[in-house]
């Protein structure tokens, strides 16, 4: 079992960096990442680096191929769809149950939260509105007082951050207007309505996802986009 790294260690520095690298794809799919040259451009040893990778790898960030090292994921269609069942089944949970345990003056906060996100105008970069979408999300789930639903969002939301990117592109309004669906049914303590807009928040999102794909990889690796100007990884023969 890997340790984790301490947070001011070269592990972490290095943990850190390559999960940025790994959710936005700055990796080109599938391809074998090249352990010296990741180094170098870290400034770490690679005793630390492979730590790194290997807890990427735990948490299905990067794959780990025996014997050979480490490889970036790949564009998995079958594998997005499975993860936004699994968010539908998690965030209308954590709707439910933060409706449920949450303070008026929690709930406050996050009202204001939506307020100061729409404020953000929509020509901000796409980074920083995936980030306040992902910021509704988290708080609404520490206000679940669970830790472990906290800790399973995180995980799930490095995982489809670069389809969330995709997915942000002209829905923004329509974003923060639901948001504040599931903020109004919460406040009201219907715990059921809370749980159901959630659901159809999560479905438009999956809906939208799925049209990407219909049309095809390219658009996801064109314009301000992460991956931009990226090849995809051609199928193992």
């Amino acid at each position: 079992m890997h340790q984790t790294p301490t947070t001011d260690g070269a592990a972490a520095r290095a943990y850190r960096a390559l999960k940025a690298m790994a959710m936005t794809f700055a990796f080109e799919p599938g391809a074998r990442l090249a352990e010296e040259p990741l180094a170098r451009e870290l400034k770490v040893s690679r005793t630390p680096l492979r730590e790194a990778l290997h807890r990427l790898a735990s948490e299905q960030l990067v794959v780990a191929i025996p014997g050979k090292g480490f490889a970036a994921r790949r564009l998995d269609l079958e594998e997005v769809v499975d993860l936004y069942e699994m968010r539908l089944a998690l965030e209308t949970f954590i709707a439910r149950t933060a409706t449920e345990r949450a303070t008026t003056e929690q709930l406050d906060a996050l009202d204001a939260y939506v307020d100061a996100s729409v404020a953000v105008q929509s020509t901000a970069p796409v980074e920083e509105l995936v980030a306040l979408d992902e910021g509704f999300h988290r708080r609404l789930a520490k206000l679940s007082s669970n830790a472990e639903l906290v800790r399973l969002l995180d995980n799930l939301h490095a995982r489809i951050h670069f389809f969330r990117w995709a997915d942000m592109q002209g829905r923004r309004d329509r974003t923060q207007a639901e948001h504040r669906s599931v903020v109004r049914a919460c406040r009201a303590r219907d715990a059921g309505e809370a749980a159901r807009r959630m659901q159809r928040h999560i479905l438009h999102r999956r809906d939208e996802i799925a049209d990407v794909l219909k049309r095809g990889h390219a658009s996801l690796f064109m314009g301000e986009g992460p991956a931009a100007r990226l090849d995809l990884a051609q199928p193992e023969a």
